[in-house]
């Protein structure tokens, strides 16, 4: 099998390939190897046409039952985990044009019934003021008015109650100084206004006291199944269910620490006392 990382192009494409020929190989039937690890025999005929993405757990499970060897084992759990995880680079996005983006995330945002955001640099669009958006835009060029209003549009799932939102924000996330002052405190008064809403829980971490739990960057979580995590360079897509489990765990312990409710908007209250 020729698994070379440098010449891949389709992961999910390749990884169904490289199951079925293995099965092919070993001379099994699709029954016979469904029942032999425990997936239904349809859904290893929707993994073979690359209709369904396996998790590295199924694949895992598909190439024992088919007694690959270590080295197949390995290259083919490999091969899983990089179907499974997308990147998106920030310099790709810029150049397709952000728009594109923003009807992904529109699209995704439909499909999804729990949202989990970790912010610990900069307010998320969701929670943005007009003013606040532009200057996260600031790289966008002249497309920034047209991206601004599609994030302004994207804002109304807020009020979709089948819908629930949990945002945990930092006190740098809530504080950086990215607008001016006047401009800063109408952030933070928005942020106190979402977070009487019934279906958004708006958690503040201070920056005092002791939180023995860290993240090291921007996360979301989707459901329970997909995680979104971004860096300066760009944003990493995360389908695995281990690596989906692994942010909620993180997330959870995060929530814990959190302020939320009365003790929330008060705190949101002192801070945009700073910026008056």
């Amino acid at each position: 099998m020729a698994l070379d990382p440098e010449q891949r192009g389709d992961p999910k494409r390749e990884l169904a390939e490289a199951l079925k020929e293995l099965r092919l190989r070993v001379g099994l039937t699709g029954d016979r190897l469904a029942r032999r690890c425990n997936i239904s025999q349809s859904k290893i005929s929707r993994i073979e046409t690359g209709k369904v993405l396996p998790s590295v757990v199924d694949v895992e499970r598909i190439v024992r039952a088919l007694g690959a060897p270590a080295d197949i084992v390995s290259e083919l759990t490999a091969l899983a985990r990089m179907a499974n995880t997308e990147w998106q680079g920030l310099r790709s996005l810029y150049r397709k044009g952000l728009h594109r983006k923003q009807n992904e995330l529109a699209d995704l945002e439909a499909g999804t019934s729990e949202f989990r955001y970790f912010l610990p640099s900069v307010v998320t669009g969701l929670l943005s003021t007009r003013p606040y958006m532009r200057a996260t835009l600031r790289r966008a060029g002249s497309d920034i008015d047209r991206i601004v209003d599609m994030k302004i549009a994207r804002q109304e799932i807020l009020e979709d109650r089948t819908k629930s939102f949990t945002f945990l924000l930092t006190e740098q996330a809530v504080r950086w100084p990215l607008v001016p002052a006047v401009e800063m405190a109408r952030q933070i008064d928005r942020l106190k206004m979402l977070s009487q809403w019934p279906n958004i829980r708006i958690g503040v971490l201070p920056l005092r006291g002791g939180i023995p739990v860290m993240a090291l960057g921007t996360f979301t979580v989707y459901d329970r199944t997909l995680a979104t995590v971004e860096t300066t360079a760009g944003i990493v897509v995360l389908r695995d269910s281990r690596d989906v489990a692994a942010h909620l765990g993180l997330f959870g312990e995060l929530e814990e620490w959190a302020l939320f409710g009365a003790a929330a908007v008060q705190q949101l209250s002192e801070w945009a006392q700073d910026f008056e």
